[in-house]
């Protein structure tokens, strides 16, 4: 039986579910290492110090931070309330930083400011300020979840960890079920071959 195996497709069909396995447990390793950055932002999230910030910074995601606001370029984008509701955040730009990056290109990264949410997308009447609040990632850039609203706009939603899309571990069950599908279909396809010969 071994012997009447193709053996160049056998090779690369054993290969390619090999492969597909070991992106199954690498994906099962991603997860592990998310549910431990979410745990990570959690406690984060129970430091009550004040963090005096003038652009954002990788490690502190979820603290609490100050930041002082031009309010010079807004925007409102889809937001919720601290009741769930659908709305809008009221989002300006407040700092920037720059520099060169390790492989020498020029890097730009901004600070931006939700002040708060309405239903309107009016732009509301805010001139700059202090606002204190979560500090976030956004894309490249961070952004700062006012704690309290400013600008006569009502609270927004708390940021949460875990809002944080995890799906590593559908990942990994997508991979598994191909590796087993690609052994499953070269099995039948064996199988009517040599069933032909006989």
């Amino acid at each position: 039986m071994i012997r009447q195996l193709p053996l160049i497709p056998t090779v690369l069909v054993l290969a390619a579910a090999g492969v597909m396995v070991w992106l199954g447990f690498w994906q099962l390793g991603r997860a592990d290492e998310k549910a431990a950055l979410i745990a990570e932002f959690e406690a984060q999230l129970d430091n009550q110090e004040i963090l005096e910030v003038v652009v954002g910074d990788d490690g502190w995601i979820y603290r609490q931070v100050k930041l002082l606001c031009a309010g010079d370029e807004w925007q409102a984008v889809a937001g919720r309330n601290v009741n769930g509701q659908s709305g809008y955040a009221h989002r300006y730009k407040c700092a920037s930083r720059e520099g060169y990056g390790p492989d020498g290109g020029y890097l730009f990264s901004w600070t931006y400011a939700d002040i708060g949410w309405s239903r309107s997308p009016q732009e509301p009447d805010f001139s700059g300020g202090e606002v204190t609040g979560t500090l976030v990632a956004l894309g490249d850039d961070f952004k700062v979840v006012a704690s309290e609203p400013l600008a006569g706009l009502q609270p927004l939603a708390k940021p949460d960890p875990n809002d944080l899309p995890n799906n590593h571990l559908a990942y990994a069950g997508q991979w598994f079920f191909f590796a087993l599908t690609a052994l499953v279909i070269y099995f039948f396809a064996l199988r009517s071959r040599l069933a032909k010969r006989d």
